[in-house]
């Protein structure tokens, strides 16, 4: 294998291929691409009853690019619930230089100004591909992601790319589609360019989500 750099990344991106690790504790990383890919159509999010209570509560605060480096430590962290993970030494220094390049980008939320969730992902053209997740409080992770998708739909993202899809995921929308969808998508999304802006107000983030009449709410 070429040695990993975030240049062969961002070009191993570009054609839908995705680096992970066995585990944390491997000091290797190999090549996926699904042939089913997990995507969520940003006219079509779901976001339930009780999340949006949440929302409109202003329970969290959250950030954006403000502690990539510990989101990214929060998603590789074990749990009882997730006794490995797939983010090894090697994801964490390559997406920490993308990071630094501008390219990967976090939202963060926290709760009495502890980091309590959050997420990470990479921005290409007008596609994020989100990478992972970690949630230390009830609904932390899901207000990130709330956040996410109304800084994509303001930054004209056509492409939110969740790798794979989850019973967790499907909640909000994801679906799963054949590489030779996903492929069309993806390169009729890097032909456009997506601008990654900063963490939305709470106005700001309603008329996103919310004025959309395609978002729905059960």
């Amino acid at each position: 294998m070429a040695e990993l750099t975030s240049d062969l990344i961002l070009k191993a991106y570009a054609y839908g291929v995705f680096p992970m690790a066995k585990s944390r504790a491997d000091h290797t990383v190999f090549w996926v691409q699904p042939k089913l890919r997990g995507v969520l159509p940003l006219d079509d999010f779901h976001v339930s009853r009780s999340l949006r209570k949440t929302l409109r509560q202003g329970k969290f605060t959250v950030t954006v690019d403000r502690a990539f480096g510990e989101v990214l430590e929060g998603c590789a962290e074990t749990t009882p619930q997730r006794v490995d993970t797939w983010i090894n030494s090697e994801i964490v220094r390559l997406f920490t230089e993308l990071h630094h390049a501008g390219v990967a980008h976090s939202v963060e939320t926290w709760l009495d100004g502890q980091l309590v969730g959050g997420l990470y992902g990479l921005a290409m053209g007008s596609a994020f591909f989100g990478e992972s997740m970690f949630s230390r409080a009830t609904d932390a992770s899901k207000v990130a992601l709330c956040h996410l998708v109304g800084i994509l739909r303001v930054g004209d993202f056509t492409l939110l790319d969740t790798q794979f899809i989850t019973d967790h995921l499907a909640r909000f929308g994801v679906v799963e589609i054949s590489q030779a969808d996903y492929l069309t998508q993806l390169t009729a999304a890097l032909t456009r360019s997506g601008k990654f802006g900063p963490a939305l107000n709470q106005r700001d983030l309603e008329a996103a989500l919310f004025s959309q009449c395609n978002t729905q709410i059960s």
